[in-house]
């Protein structure tokens, strides 16, 4: 019986510690930092992820931002929807699935003006593979269950319990991607 409350104690505090959907770290004073801190604006001027500057913030929906310069920080302020990461930073092809994992700094995509980030370089040629569909997917999933839920409990609502009636593994989509391209991913 002692073993069953301190599993639930435990199990409650890692879902207090869990609360919000966006892909956020802790970072001295920033304790919701967004890109690990990495400047959003970069990624459409520079191309790449640029390191952001601890002294160079500002804050949007109840996270924090670092910019690489002023220039940046004043261009987010004035636009902040242009430069926001899509589904809180969390993976776009875990999205299509309604999982909100993932998000590396260094895999991402600007499509139609907005970036999209990914877990990993399979998760972004698997989102490639039917990007519009899967835009449509992530989009709708994002809205209808994620975006306002704690994301540990989202994610194991869908990996565990209920998958997505559409789900693939990463070897179905693996499979799906040599077949359509007779290379094999990464």
């Amino acid at each position: 019986m002692r073993i069953l409350r301190l599993g639930a104690v435990l199990v409650f505090a890692a879902l207090l510690s869990a609360c919000g959907s966006m892909n956020v770290v802790s970072d001295g004073s920033d304790s919701r930092l967004m890109l690990k801190g990495y400047d959003p604006v970069a990624y459409f001027t520079a191309g790449r992820p640029v390191k952001g500057d601890p002294a160079i913030k500002a804050d949007h929906a109840g996270v924090t931002y670092r910019f690489s310069s002023a220039g940046n920080r004043d261009s987010f302020v004035k636009d902040p929807a242009k430069y926001t990461p899509q589904y809180g930073g969390w993976c776009a092809n875990g999205m299509v699935y309604a999982i909100p994992l993932g998000g590396e700094i260094d895999v991402f995509k600007i499509i139609n003006g907005k970036l999209y980030m990914f877990g990993g370089t399979g998760s972004k040629i698997y989102f490639e593979m039917d990007q519009e569909k899967n835009l449509k997917l992530a989009d709708g999933y994002w809205e209808s269950e994620v975006k306002d839920s704690n994301w540990r409990l989202q994610s194991w609502k869908r990996v565990w319990f209920s998958k997505v009636p559409h789900y693939k593994t990463n070897r179905e989509l693996a499979e799906e991607y040599a077949k359509r391209t007779g290379k094999k991913p990464g």
